[in-house]
C-alpha cells in the first residue's frame, strides 16, 4: 500500500488541485476504504461553484469501496471484514441523540455542517481536520468508529452501487415522506438522476400514474424515464404542463408532486400546487431558495396541502435502495452514463452541471481509473 494518498481537492470555487496526503494510521475502532466509485450529483455542482466556506475540501459524498484495513473493534461493531464492498453514508453522526436512535442520521447535529462547525460529513468536511481523507474524490477514505456503513449485495457492481444515494433519496422522499403507494398519481418534475430514482421508487410502490417533466434538452433523459416506469412525459418549454397534466388526469390532478429540478426557482413549486388534487395532496419541495415572495399560502390552506422538505435519506431507505439495485427489476444501468478518473474531476462535475459531456445523468468518479 502506498504511503501517500492522491485526492482531488477543491481549493476554491471552480478550482481543483490533485494533492497527496499521508496514509493515515488505522486505530482499533477505525478503518480505511479504497474508493472504487464516488458518485457526482447536482449538489456537488452547486458546492463546486459556490462553496459554503473558503476552506479546501475533498468533495465526494456518494461513496462505494472496499475495506482495505480495519481494526478489530471496527469490524466487530460494523459487522464487516477486510475485503468487503460497502456503501458509506455521507453522514457521520453522534450515535447518542434521538435522531440517531431512529436511524435518521441526516438530522443529527453531529453531521449538520450548516449549524455545527465541528460536524463531520463526507464531501463537506474541511482539510484542516485530520486525517484529511473526508471525501470520496480520493484513492482512500478514512472511516472513524461512527461511520455509517452498508454492505453492497453480491452481484451489484461498484458502479451500479454508486447510484444508491439517489435511489435511497427516491425511497425516502416519495415513499416514506410523501406516502406514495398503491394507486397513487404522481408528478415528478425534473428527469435527472434524482427524478429517475423517484420514478423507480414510485413504480415499485404501485403508483398507477407517473408523469415526469423536463425541458427540450432532456429528451434523452425522458426516454430513460419511460423505460424506468413513467407513463407520460411532458416537455415544459413546448407545451403547457398544467393543461397537459389536467388532460391526463381528467382534470382531477395528482396526489403527490415531487420537485427534483435544479435552479428552476419558484416555477416547479407553483406548478406542483396547481397540479395537485382538489384537497389533501402532498408537495415535496427543495431547499434552494432563501425566500419565496408572494408565496401562495392561501391556496396551500384551501387545498389542504401537506408540504414536505427534501432532505437526504435514513438508514432504512439505504438498505431498501441496495435491495432494489440487487433485484435487477429495472434497467438501472441506464442511469450510470459516464465515468471519469481523478484527474478529470473538474470536467466530471461540469458535465453533471450541463457544461461538459452530453446526455449525462449520473457520473461515476473512479479514482483508480
Amino acid at each position: 500500500m502506498s504511503e501517500q494518498v492522491r485526492a482531488a481537492v477543491r481549493t476554491r470555487a471552480n478550482t481543483t488541485e490533485i494533492q497527496s496526503f499521508p496514509m493515515p494510521e488505522v486505530p482499533d475502532d477505525g478503518a480505511l476504504m479504497k474508493v472504487e466509485v464516488a458518485g457526482i450529483c447536482g449538489t456537488d455542482v452547486k458546492l463546486y461553484s459556490n462553496p459554503p466556506s473558503d476552506d479546501p475540501v475533498i468533495m465526494g459524498h456518494e461513496n462505494i469501496g472496499y475495506i482495505t484495513k480495519a481494526g478489530s473493534q471496527f469490524m466487530a461493531r460494523k459487522g464487516v471484514k477486510e475485503g468487503d464492498m460497502v456503501f458509506v453514508e455521507h453522514y457521520v453522526p453522534c450515535f447518542k441523540c434521538e435522531w440517531c436512535h431512529k436511524g435518521e442520521y441526516r438530522l443529527c447535529a453531529g453531521t449538520d455542517w450548516r449549524k455545527n462547525p465541528d460536524a463531520i460529513r463526507y464531501g463537506y468536511t474541511p482539510l484542516k481536520r485530520e486525517p484529511y481523507l473526508w471525501g470520496g474524490f480520493a484513492e482512500y477514505m478514512y472511516l472513524p468508529w461512527n461511520a455509517v456503513l452498508h454492505k453492497v449485495p453480491d452481484g451489484v457492481s461498484a458502479e451500479l452501487a454508486g447510484i444508491v444515494t439517489p435511489m435511497a433519496n427516491g425511497i425516502q422522499w416519495a415513499l416514506f415522506d410523501c406516502q406514495v403507494g398503491y394507486n397513487s398519481r404522481v408528478l415528478i418534475q425534473g428527469p435527472g438522476q434524482q427524478g429517475l430514482a423517484q420514478t423507480v421508487a414510485c413504480k415499485q410502490a404501485g403508483a398507477s400514474l407517473i408523469i415526469i417533466t423536463g425541458t427540450s434538452k432532456d429528451r434523452a433523459r425522458l426516454e430513460v424515464a419511460k423505460k424506468l416506469g413513467a407513463d407520460y412525459t411532458i416537455i415544459v418549454d413546448e407545451e403547457d404542463p398544467l393543461e397537459r397534466i389536467m388532460e391526463i388526469t381528467s382534470r382531477e390532478g395528482v396526489d403527490v408532486s415531487l420537485d427534483c429540478t435544479a435552479g428552476a426557482g419558484t416555477i416547479p413549486v407553483l406548478l406542483g400546487i396547481e397540479a395537485l388534487k382538489r384537497k389533501g395532496g402532498t408537495l415535496l419541495i427543495q431547499g434552494e431558495m432563501a425566500d419565496f415572495p408572494n408565496f401562495p399560502l392561501g391556496k396551500i390552506a384551501n387545498k389542504y396541502i401537506t408540504i414536505k422538505a427534501a432532505r437526504g435519506h435514513n438508514y432504512e431507505s439505504c438498505e431498501l435502495a441496495l435491495q432494489q439495485l440487487a433485484s435487477k427489476r429495472f434497467p438501472l444501468e441506464l442511469i450510470t452514463t459516464h465515468r471519469f478518473g481523478l484527474k478529470d474531476t473538474e470536467w466530471a462535475i461540469k458535465s453533471v452541471g450541463g457544461q461538459g459531456e452530453k446526455d449525462v445523468i449520473h457520473v461515476s468518479l473512479m479514482p483508480w481509473m
